[in-house]
């Protein structure tokens, strides 16, 4: 006996909804982003029913099924609305800008990449839950074009080599002091410290 062919066997009802550039700023990350918040205003049994490929929003349900294609596509055209000012979640603004996790924090930390505001999601399958900032995607689509972002790695490049140089000034005060000898505080003690004129050569304490 042949089996039954199944629902999603048969022909389907479609509708799709391409996302504006001012909502996905160019990332397939954000656009999946959209994609999941979408399917989260969706009831369960028919999440699955929402796809997204190539920037493309799809909804897709068995010709059988056409009262729950319709109410899935109200709820689609409903969440999308205003899509563009949905906040931009951390993976999200490392892709469309191309950075690190750990320039991230650093900008975050420094008041360079401005939060607006903080989720608290639970993890699935786990009771623990955890809290991100998020971004406002008009400051984010900002720097994207602005070219910000290599100013600020030059700043940090700048500031790593000028620690650098201080952590080996202090090393070598730290030798000096061991050796029992009088660590430089102006011009004429500068004689007493060896080396001197290499560390200033070098371009160490400037």
């Amino acid at each position: 006996m042949a089996r039954a062919k199944k629902d999603d066997d048969g022909p389907k009802l479609t509708r799709e909804w391409p996302l504006p550039a001012a909502a996905t700023l160019g990332s397939s990350v954000r656009a999946r982003g959209i994609m999941l918040e979408v399917r989260a205003r969706l009831p369960l049994a028919l999440r699955k029913a929402v796809d997204i490929k190539g920037g493309v929003l799809t909804l897709r349900r068995p010709e059988s099924a056409a009262d729950e294609f319709r109410t899935a596509g109200e709820i689609v055209e409903t969440v999308l609305v205003g899509i563009e000012t949905m906040p931009v979640i951390p993976r999200e603004i490392e892709d469309i800008l191309d950075i690190k996790t750990a320039e991230r924090h650093r900008w975050l930390k420094d008041g360079r990449l401005p939060s607006a505001g903080t989720r608290t999601v639970k993890l699935r399958g786990r009771a623990r839950k955890i809290t991100f900032h998020v971004f406002d995607p008009r400051m984010v689509e900002d720097l994207l074009d602005s070219g910000r972002i290599d100013d600020w790695r030059e700043q940090d490049a700048e500031t790593a080599q000028e620690n650098r140089r201080r952590a080996a000034w202090n090393r070598k005060l730290a030798r000096v002091e061991a050796a029992g000898k009088t660590a430089p505080d102006g011009e004429s003690d500068k004689v007493q410290l060896a080396d001197w004129a290499e560390f200033e050569r070098t371009g160490l304490l400037r």
